[in-house]
């Protein structure tokens, strides 16, 4: 198994949102960059365990966990020509994005920060506190997860 970070603004689609899906499912979509999609196509599996980060909102931060129960597929929205994720160089033939189904695990009673998680100098190393790092996927360390659970209380 596996440990992600998966970014979100909660105004559009936060851990909330996930919670209320049927199933406490959904997929995750939209996401437009090369290296996170590689992620998303080949590398996060089914079981899998996503923490959903709360992004562009006054509380930044980790907001509960998720699991993946569907890996990579192709993302449906890119051919959508009424997508605001339409894509017009990608075919049916040769997808360009890709994208895996969550399930809500749990939310955090609080949002762990990202000052806090800046602060602790066991996750110095984690990609979401690195410069310039703006992925909207990224992995996460065994060791980081255990630390951020522990500090989220949870």
């Amino acid at each position: 198994m596996s440990y992600w970070l998966f970014k979100t603004e909660p105004d559009v689609f936060g851990i909330a949102d996930l919670k209320k899906r049927p199933n406490q499912t959904e997929h995750w979509d939209g996401v437009r960059n090369y290296q996170a999609r590689n992620f998303l196509r080949d590398e996060i599996k089914q079981g899998d365990k996503v923490f959903i980060y709360h992004s562009s909102c006054d509380n930044v931060g980790i907001a509960g966990v998720a699991e993946v129960v569907r890996e990579g597929y192709v993302d449906p929205s890119q051919f959508d020509p009424e997508s605001k994720y339409y894509d017009p160089k990608s075919s049916m033939d040769t997808p360009r994005w890709y994208m895996v189904d969550v399930k809500f695990i749990r939310q955090f009673k609080r949002v762990l920060s990202l000052k806090e998680i800046k602060a602790n100098p066991a996750l110095a190393e984690m990609p979401l506190v690195q410069k310039g790092n703006r992925l909207s996927v990224m992995p996460v360390k065994a060791a980081e997860w255990q630390v951020l659970l522990q500090m989220a209380g949870d």
